[in-house]
């Protein structure tokens, strides 16, 4: 539907009351009414597109998808807070009401909403659903379902506290008429529309029905998207099966899309099996996240033959930031000093060649990769951002953008390490008796708790620099499940975790950093961070489609979370590193901004020697 005719596509259906009403509403009260929208520039595909530029519209379809899995599942529902789950569910078997395109920055194009209307004052959005629309049991997607779906999520205490966070500007879901419905904000918040598109996954209200929405956490899902949850083994396999009738099989969002007959995710106790199940054909393609493993690892005689490929996919995407997290809500922690101190003995250099086989750079940003990033001296539109919170602020926000401690020449961690001990000593820590002993003479020792054991490596290489000032830092691995009810509930000192960064940040990062997410269960407010500059910042940052002020905001923000020492900053990598079976094709053109995994299991494809000469493997799990 182009803009100035969706209405008119739209009223043909309707008497001629709702004529006039929705001529009335609309008039009033819209920007525009699309098939897509966009963040601040026109989408790049038109209306009624055939596909998106980096699928194969013609890709065959069949075959037996073999995944692995992440850990391990202990529940089918992915909206709950309590447990672990499943791999795939809420992509491959729930849609959203829009889809983000992968090679624009942020557009947004109609999967269950055929159109979407943005009010003229910024407060509403309102959704025409596509009459097609259907659930895997064949009955209509409706409004009641898009509405009992946002309340659930939004009301449900037992529901993952990152709708609530994201989506809790919104005010109310209203039903407008059998097809349409309009969400009210409680302020005008000019990323709501994008991320209630994308974030809304819709579920039929008779899925629930008259059971408590936690008491579906191993029931069956009910979705509208292109697979069915065929069996599953509880944490140790699941399988997928593409529903042959699938509604959206034909829309431009999803031409040439899922591909795969059947997907199946197997579960492996830790990262070193796993790898040795890909050599041995027990699953066809795996992300690589360790750098060792991908250095010394990836060997035998399957990769000499390449039977399996091993590739470097290049990306933009925006990479965030990763580190060692410190817990603020700790006293230990508290103090800034002390958080400065510990990031100076952190030797990335030495880390970057003796156990990454140099294959990353340094993370420098909460926003690194990107524009988005702080860069050298301060702008004069950055300095009327702050300059209203100058006395809550460290002076170094007002200079050169912070950049983290080196150990090439001429610097050396000895050289950072006496810094860090003047800092220790100032922040009344002082080495005493073989410990670093605060005046009570309490000695400087902490717990770093870790969810893989890899990671174990690059632990003991930091904790012999910080026995160096003193400091005992004790690193265990814990079951996941242990370690995912501690992050959420906030119970550590220090854990290893990220924050990725879309190229258009807004809403979702005040579930990351602003004060009102600080005792939150289950916030990505890890450091525990309280900041009037920051939540002034983040709400700023929700409410603009301006690019260069959005550019200006993220910069600003980033200098003060880099200023407060909330983490050690670790690394990044501005590639996939990726290896799989030599029994698939994929798009010439590639996205711009995708994960490897999703970028695999939405675009491609058996080639046609495998699906015509492939016995597919049975799948014997229990239900």
């Amino acid at each position: 539907m182009l803009k100035n005719s969706t209405i008119a596509y739209q009223l043909v259906k309707y008497n001629s009351l709702l004529i006039i009403l929705l001529l009335l509403l609309f008039s009033a009260n819209s920007i525009f009414a699309s098939y897509a929208i966009a963040y601040g520039y026109e989408p790049k595909y038109p209306n009624g597109f055939s596909h998106f530029d980096y699928v194969n519209p013609d890709a065959p379809k069949g075959g037996q998808l073999d995944l692995n899995g992440s850990r391990t599942f202990d529940r089918l529902n992915p909206f709950l807070l309590k447990g672990v789950g499943a791999d795939g569910i809420d992509s491959l078997i729930f849609e959203t009401l829009m889809e983000q395109s992968l090679d624009e920055p942020y557009t947004f194009y109609g999967v269950l909403a055929d159109d979407v209307l943005i009010a003229e004052d910024g407060l509403s959005v309102t959704y025409h659903i596509n009459q097609r629309a259907r659930f895997s049991d064949e009955t209509p997607v409706t409004v009641e379902d898009v509405k009992f779906s946002f309340d659930t999520l939004i009301n449900d205490k037992h529901v993952h506290p990152a709708y609530k966070i994201v989506l809790g500007n919104i005010k109310q879901a209203v039903i407008v008429d059998n097809e349409t419905i309009r969400f009210d904000f409680k302020k005008k918040n000019a990323k709501l529309p994008m991320l209630l598109s994308s974030y809304l996954s819709v579920f039929p209200k008779h899925w629930v029905g008259d059971l408590e929405f936690k008491d579906t956490a191993i029931k069956i899902p009910v979705g509208s998207g292109p697979y069915l949850l065929d069996k599953y083994d509880t944490g140790k396999q699941l399988s997928f099966k593409r529903n042959k009738d699938y509604w959206a099989a034909d829309l431009g969002v999803r031409k040439g899309m899922f591909n795969f007959d059947s997907i199946v995710y197997k579960y492996f106790r830790d990262s070193t099996i796993a790898l040795e199940a890909l050599k041995a054909g027990e699953y066809d393609f795996r992300h690589e996240y360790n750098s060792k493993m991908w250095a010394r690892d990836y060997t035998g005689r399957v990769f000499k033959n390449n039977e399996v490929i091993k590739n470097n996919i290049p990306h933009q995407n925006s990479v965030g930031i990763q580190g060692f997290i410190f817990n603020t809500r700790k006293s230990l922690f508290s103090d800034k000093r002390v958080r400065e101190a510990l990031v100076l003995a952190y030797d990335f250099e030495w880390a970057n060649r003796m156990l990454f086989y140099n294959q990353y750079q340094r993370n420098d940003s909460y926003f690194s990769n990107t524009e988005l990033a702080a860069q050298g001296d301060i702008s004069d539109a950055e300095l009327e951002l702050l300059i209203p919170f100058k006395e809550n602020l460290d002076p170094s926000v007002f200079a050169q953008a912070w950049q983290p401690p080196k150990t090439t020449a001429p610097s050396s961690l000895r050289d950072n390490l006496r810094q860090a001990i003047s800092l220790l000593n100032d922040a009344g820590w002082h080495y005493k008796d073989g410990a670093l002993r605060n005046e009570q003479g309490k000695a400087f020792e902490f717990d770093l708790i870790l969810s893989q054991k890899a990671f174990e490596r690059i632990a003991a290489s930091y904790a012999r620099n910080l026995l160096k000032l003193g400091i005992t830092m004790n690193y265990r691995t814990v079951d996941y499940a242990l370690y995912k009810q501690r992050v959420e509930s906030k119970d550590f000192d220090m854990i290893v975790s990220s924050y990725s960064q879309s190229q258009v940040p807004g809403n979702e990062l005040e579930g990351r950093w602003h004060s009102k997410t600080v005792d939150v269960d289950g916030s990505a407010n890890y450091p525990g961070i309280n900041n009037p500059a920051i939540d002034a910042l983040l709400e700023k940052l929700s409410n603009t489609t301006d690019r260069e002020q959005i550019v200006t905001l993220t910069r600003a923000l980033d200098r003060i979370l880099l200023s407060e020492f909330y983490l050690v900053p670790h690394w990044y990598i501005d590639s996939h590193r990726i290896a799989y079976w030599d029994k698939f094709e994929f798009p010439e053109t590639l996205p711009i901004y995708y994960s490897a995994e999703g970028w695999m299991l939405s675009t491609w494809w058996f080639k046609p020697t495998v699906l015509n000469n492939e016995e597919l493997k049975p799948i014997d799990i229990n239900p």
